[in-house]
């Protein structure tokens, strides 16, 4: 492969890489765009893998984000099944694992992460899993009907979600959460409770402050977990969901400024010439966060990074300053979140917990910084403006079902 100069190349075929291709075709982008990607597949989305997916209710060519052919229509060189081992920023190429190397004028990092394995003993025993990427879950899939119980590592949303496909399927899943409530990290105390309830009434084992021990086997297949306690259960499968790591080593090697993922400015620029970084293992410094530097794992982040690295490269700038959301679906629960909650000082509720239909307000201040919604669309939607205006709230009229939020604004 040669190592001239070759447009755009773009490291990751995920959400934020395949996004970058479209929109830089899409705002008149007219050089060579080649698009790597470890992975054998074409760009596929993720959020159905933990859902939909696992549970065979979609199937893998429903999950592309655009058809094959798509790619080739637009000139979108795609290298599938090749991992970036190094990037020379001087010499403005990568290197192949394969001792390939590919030449380009801008680059995009689009990495993404590779999911935190536990270090425990027996980690690495037949049965153990993640949820990460399509032959993740086909793995999962493979031995899914032999299996009757299984131990979830991880209450966040990937932990939730796979419980609630694996409820679905019949199975019988123990939940294991480290910290003292799921969803720490990302969510208020009153929807932790909500969704550990949730859960529990499905069938869901759900065990909050535990720690795992160690894995146990038989045969190199897993057999079950040993808590900190000493308590022995018994498993089929494990299956972790304790977040992930930015891919950065060979941006880092190449002397890009790394904290928690690559730091970019509000163009999704390094600090190394022509290099942008963008979705899961960029950190940015965002306005929801009172401008701190974070990295967020979300669809949005992705696509609306791309966006903005994207225009910058094709001359026509505009900072990125997008509002964040989220969603994630739990049997028939709808959560959808906007804006940030981290660092709330207090919440309101509107509706009914019971009703399974609500809205949990959060406030920093007296202003509306962000909004988890379940099964409550039309607050999602308007309560998205009370979070971008940081609207200062009558907390009556907040907590008032009846009142719609656009008349808060």
């Amino acid at each position: 492969m040669s190592a001239q100069a070759a447009g755009v190349v773009i490291v990751g075929a995920g959400h934020a890489g395949a996004q970058a291709a479209i929109a830089l075709r899409n705002a008149g982008y007219g050089e060579a765009i080649t698009l790597i990607g470890d992975e054998p597949d074409p760009p596929y989305e993720r959020p159905p893998l933990s859902k939909e997916y696992l549970c065979g209710e979609k199937s893998a060519e429903r999950l592309l984000i655009r058809p094959l052919e798509f790619w080739a229509e637009r000139g979108i060189t795609l290298l599938l099944g090749r991992r970036v081992c190094a990037v020379d920023a001087q010499a403005h190429r990568v290197l192949l694992a394969d001792g390939n190397t590919v030449g380009y004028r801008h680059l995009i990092w689009a990495a993404g992460g590779t999911p935190r394995v536990l270090s425990c003993p027996g980690h690495d025993l037949a049965g153990v899993h993640t949820v990460r990427t399509r032959a993740d879950v086909d793995r999962i899939r493979r031995h899914i009907d032999d299996v009757s119980r299984v131990v979830i590592i991880g209450g966040g949303y990937i932990g939730l979600e796979t419980a609630s496909a694996l409820i679905k399927l019949g199975k019988s899943v123990v939940l294991i959460q480290a910290t003292d409530r799921v969803l720490a990290r990302v969510a208020g105390e009153e929807l932790s409770r909500f969704f550990e309830a949730e859960h529990r009434a499905r069938g869901v084992d759900l065990r909050t402050s535990a720690a795992v021990e160690r894995i146990l086997g038989e045969a190199g297949r897993v057999s079950g977990v040993v808590l900190g306690e000493g308590e022995f259960i018994a498993a089929d499968m494990v299956i972790v969901g304790i977040g992930i790591e930015p891919v950065v080593q060979p941006l880092l090697d190449a002397g890009a400024q790394i904290a928690n993922g690559v730091l970019v400015d509000e163009f999704c620029r390094t600090n190394l010439p022509d290099i942008y970084a963008i979705g899961d293992c960029a950190c940015h410094c965002n306005r929801f966060a009172d401008g701190a530097p974070i990295r967020l794992e979300s669809v949005q982040n992705a696509n609306d990074q791309a966006n903005t690295a994207a225009l910058a490269i094709s001359g026509k700038p505009v900072k990125y300053d997008a509002l964040p959301w989220f969603w994630s679906n739990q049997y028939d629960l709808r959560l959808q979140t906007v804006g940030l909650s981290s660092g709330h000082d207090e919440t309101v509720v509107r509706g009914d917990l019971e009703s399974r239909r609500f809205s949990i307000v959060y406030l920093k201040q007296g202003r509306v910084i962000a909004l988890d919604c379940i099964n409550a669309a039309k607050d999602y939607v308007q309560g998205g403006k009370l979070v971008a205006a940081g609207t200062l709230v009558d907390r009556h009229r907040l907590a008032d079902s009846s009142v719609p939020l656009k008349t808060l604004v």
